[in-house]
């Protein structure tokens, strides 16, 4: 399919999609919403509501809400205190001394002091249904030094943990319920956060209540924050522009002209720490077993049936980052050298040809949600014509990751939000240890280099580190990435003091109604 034929493709999409009727939210807690009520339309319906569980962007932004992260960063990615009120690194590296705020409380009124942060943490590094494991594994021992003081032993000298705690595996919870709860605490989170837990329809909200004994209460200016998945964009907008939301995430790139006409909304945006591929599941059970997963030359082939710099104009109007690594060209650990190879029909079909496979065929699966329905369908368009029969599965976002975990998948399209530090763009997903490895693609190289970058604070050897194990990703694709985005958020201009931070979350922090 040449360029223009593309072009076509892409443009019917699009055009189908604007012309699709939006439709406004009739949710209980969405359509008459009291003054000081935030509602927030999201993407998808978060996954579980335990951070130790949680994987989702969308359940970041809950959680950014209910659960107090240990540190924090700004919008311009310097760490802040939170639950620690400071921190010092040993000379050596491998050994962490947090000061915990001694006027923090859990939703149910316990104190957060160094024993409950001890508790939290040792539930989150041991527990073997722990998504946060591979990220706080390298802590060998937590240590009660006072009531406010927790010193935090480790195997060898590890610098991402910072950031790790002011992700998921610093949100601190009330561990005693928790482990009583089992998996059922996720119905009932118990954290320490501005705003409790008070209920959750499935696929329809989540609602928080403002928590009255927070520590930095003053600095939160809603009574309720709702939360109200609206999967399809172009809706997210239409409610956002009708009043029924108050502010929404993720705005296609093609809606942005509407938006920016609109006078009743403010927009804001950020580049992404993060990146979008193609997951292949190459060793992962079952359905591992199939000409994708088993032959590289028929990955190799997908690759370069992809022209990246289209799926971008067609799909994101050309707004988005092209990349075909884990770290976005212009950042610091991006390896130059390694840039992507154009788009080339006939070497693709040639390798499916040489791998028996001409017409080799997969199912890709999908979230249900409008921009990556779009990049699936015009990666179909294009893998087409190089031989390949792709079948899309579309599945809510919520089960597809509960899938891909399971190795219930044969390419799965994914996105990732990013983090601060390179190594949780990486380590969870590439290594043989990672938590988040639904590939089950193992390799040394990448094993040895992405341990030894933990190490390591010099940004130089951190970049030959990180390359190699780049150079292994590219050589064998158990992924193949496609580009970087740009957050996109529209908000009421009703509200005030909203910045936007390239971890794409929405923090209500300081964000409150216009004076009157």
């Amino acid at each position: 399919m040449r360029f223009e034929t593309l072009r076509r493709f892409a443009t019917a999409s699009l055009i189908a999609l604007a012309f699709a009727a939006p439709a406004v939210v009739a949710s209980s807690a969405g359509a008459q919403p009291a003054q000081n009520t935030l509602r927030i339309g999201l993407t998808a319906d978060p996954d579980a509501l335990d951070p130790m569980l949680g994987r989702t962007l969308v359940g970041r932004m809950v959680f950014s809400s209910m659960c107090d992260t240990l540190v924090d960063y700004n919008e311009k990615l310097e760490f802040v205190p939170r639950l620690a009120q400071s921190w010092e690194w040993a000379a050596d590296g491998k050994t962490l001394t947090l000061r915990i705020r001694p006027n923090a409380f859990f939703h149910d009124g316990s104190p957060v002091d160094a024993a409950a942060v001890k508790a939290s943490l040792d539930r989150a590094r041991s527990n073997p249904q722990s998504l946060r494991r591979s990220e706080l594994g390298p802590i060998a021992e937590t240590v009660v030094v006072d009531a406010q003081t927790l010193r935090l032993d480790l195997r060898s000298a590890f610098i991402p943990l910072l950031a790790q705690f002011a992700d998921r595996g610093g949100m601190i919870v009330n561990a005693k319920p928790a482990e009583a709860a089992g998996q059922e605490f996720a119905r009932n989170p118990i954290c320490a956060g501005p705003y409790r837990f008070a209920e959750r329809v499935a696929q329809d909200r989540i609602v928080l209540q403002r928590f009255d004994r927070h520590w930095e209460k003053d600095q939160y200016h809603f009574d309720r924050v709702v939360y109200l998945p609206i999967p399809d964009a172009t809706v997210r907008l239409a409610n956002v522009q009708a009043g029924s939301v108050d502010m929404i995430e993720r705005i296609l790139p093609t809606d942005l002209p509407n938006a920016r006409r609109d006078r009743r909304l403010k927009l804001a945006d950020a580049v992404e720490l993060g990146w979008n591929s193609i997951i292949i599941n190459t060793h992962n059970g079952a359905k591992a077993d199939n000409v994708l997963g088993k032959d590289k030359r028929v990955r190799e082939a997908l690759e370069l049936s992809l022209d990246r710099e289209i799926l971008n104009r067609a799909a994101h109007a050309g707004e988005f980052v092209v990349g075909n690594q884990p770290f976005a060209p212009g950042t610091p650990y991006y390896a130059k050298e390694l840039a992507p190879k154009p788009r080339n029909v006939a070497r693709a079909r040639e390798l499916l040809r040489e791998a028996g496979v001409p017409n080799a065929s997969f199912t890709l699966m999908v979230p249900n949600d409008t921009e990556r329905n779009a990049v699936a369908q015009i990666i179909q368009q294009m893998a087409r014509e190089a031989g390949f029969d792709i079948k899309l599965q579309v599945v809510d976002f919520a089960t597809s990751i509960a899938m891909s975990q399971k190795g219930d998948f044969e390419a799965y399209l994914l996105s990732w939000s990013g983090r601060v530090d390179p190594d949780g763009n990486v380590h969870t997903f590439f290594h043989s240890t990672g938590a988040q490895n639904d590939s089950k693609f193992v390799s040394p190289v990448i094993d040895t280099a992405l341990d030894k970058a933990r190490e390591l604070t010099d940004t130089a050897e951190r970049l030959k580190l990180y390359s190699a194990a780049t150079a292994v990703l590219l050589d064998e694709r158990p992924r193949i990435f496609t580009y970087h985005r740009k957050w996109f958020f529209a908000y009421s201009s009703r509200l005030s003091d909203f910045t936007a931070n390239p971890d794409g979350m929405i923090r209500v922090r300081g964000l409150r109604w216009n004076a009157q």
